[in-house]
């Protein structure tokens, strides 16, 4: 077997360096090793774990037939948290079915149902906002976005199991994100329930508690009426032999969507508030294009404004809502950028790397959604939300609620950042999160009376 060069470490001192500082681990691997390298992340006995950046190699990846890979072994890892019947963790045909179930409520025409509740929640998020105050965007953007998911996907209304769930999942998140408590999830002998005071035993009892309220969640709708929420039309849903979910695997959909989309959108929202506020021409152009809607635009036309999709583009870029796609391990010898890779090998399509690509993004660190509006990139250059038949499920409702927070936000307030405030890239969990709550001041509030005709040049 043919595999690039790598890192020769032991595999627990690769595996901390890219659970403690996953950036300056890759940034080093690659200019040390290039466009692919290899890393020993799972074992002693760990298989080979190779990364890749060309956008050729990740072609091939993603164009390679879906019998040479098996996917959701590789993300095993993440059984405990998701359970096994997730989409992530199912392969061929299994995967089909379940991703067939998921598409509809989470793509196309679902969409617009979901902006008014999306637009009230972000409104009533920032409705105590006043000039002169400071307030950590981050933390809003994840109050935002947690409630988007408890609302839209669970079809929780306010109230007590609302409540409950909300407060149950932060610490929960905080506990699970945590550097040294990620390092369970990657050795299994680590996994020992000593107790409530023990690290796995205050997981798995946080994890009960959450599963009591969505299979409680699960019951109560499953006496009601059918609704617009995701959870109703999951419900609704039959495979092509009738059948429908269990409560199992709609316990086990809704927490991966949770997990998947919740900090992940409040990081992404986070950081295109940091970046506009750093680029005030950046800003003008957006609250310009804006404004050009008037009052109470349709969501539809904010989907399809072209400079607010190409902020939203980059944001992604710069800091991608998850580092890797999904692994894909080797069941049959498969050759990617002249590299053999024989069964077990695992490859990785890093997008971090790929986005930062000199060759196809001439200043990779700089913020210029411009790029965006003049060039379209291949699903091999740019792939935030992963690519091939294993392409993030909930990434156009991500994008979506994107979208309709800035606009709702910036439509409101103009803000500003402290100038002295240094900003830097934090992991959390599975993503990058700017390592402060990116604390804003909020300068005035904004009253948009009527659509503006205005140029907007990029």
């Amino acid at each position: 077997m043919k595999l690039p060069d790598g890192p020769t470490l032991p595999f627990f001192v690769q595996t901390l360096q890219l659970i403690a500082d996953p950036l300056k681990f890759l940034d080093l691997c690659t200019q040390r090793y290039g466009d692919a390298f290899t890393l020993r992340l799972l074992g002693r006995n760990s298989p080979p774990v190779v990364f890749f950046s060309h956008p050729q190699a990740i072609q091939s990846i993603f164009t390679t037939s879906s019998d040479q890979f098996e996917l959701g072994k590789v993300t095993d890892v993440f059984r405990p948290l998701t359970g096994s019947t997730s989409l992530i963790m199912l392969d061929g045909q299994q995967h089909q079915v379940m991703r067939g179930l998921l598409m509809p409520p989470l793509h196309g025409k679902q969409l617009p149902t979901y902006s008014r509740l999306i637009r009230d929640i972000t409104t009533d998020a920032i409705a105590d906002w006043q000039p002169g105050s400071s307030l950590p965007i981050r933390d809003y953007m994840s109050d935002i976005s947690l409630q988007v998911i408890l609302r839209v996907v669970f079809g929780l209304n306010v109230g007590d199991r609302y409540d409950r769930l909300k407060q149950l999942i932060e610490p929960f998140l905080n506990n699970i994100t945590s550097p040294l408590n990620s390092i369970h999830f990657f050795w299994t002998p680590l996994q020992q329930d000593l107790g409530g005071w023990s690290p796995w035993g205050k997981f798995v009892r946080q994890r009960q508690q959450i599963d009591d309220l969505i299979y409680e969640q699960i019951a109560h709708r499953r006496t009601e009426p059918e609704g617009d929420d995701i959870l109703s039309l999951l419900m609704s849903a039959r495979d092509q032999m009738g059948q429908s979910l269990t409560d199992v695997q709609l316990r086990d959909q809704l927490i991966t969507l949770l997990l998947l989309g919740h900090e992940t959108t409040a990081s992404a929202l986070a950081w295109a508030f940091y970046w506009l506020h750093r680029q005030p021409l950046c800003l003008e152009k957006l609250t310009q294009e804006l404004d050009s809607l008037g009052e109470n635009p349709d969501p539809d036309a904010i989907a399809q404004l072209p400079y607010l999709t190409a902020v939203c583009k980059e944001a992604l870029r710069v800091y991608p809502i998850a580092l890797i796609a999904q692994p894909r391990q080797v069941k049959a010898s498969v050759q990617i950028q002249g590299y053999e890779l024989e069964p077990g090998a695992i490859a990785v399509p890093c997008i971090y790397l790929t986005h930062r690509r000199q060759d196809v993004y001439p200043e990779p660190d700089q913020f210029k959604p411009e790029r965006f509006v003049h060039q379209q990139f291949s699903p091999y250059e740019y792939f935030p939300f992963g690519g091939g038949s294993r392409s993030c499920i909930g990434m156009a409702l991500s994008l979506f609620e994107m979208k309709l927070v800035l606009a709702t936000v910036l439509s409101r307030y103009q803000l500003a950042i402290d100038p002295n405030t240094s900003v830097q890239p934090w992991r959390r969990g599975i993503t990058i999160v700017p390592s402060k709550a990116c604390p804003m001041v909020v300068k005035t509030q904004r009253h948009v009376h009527s659509a503006r005709e205005k140029v907007i040049s990029y």
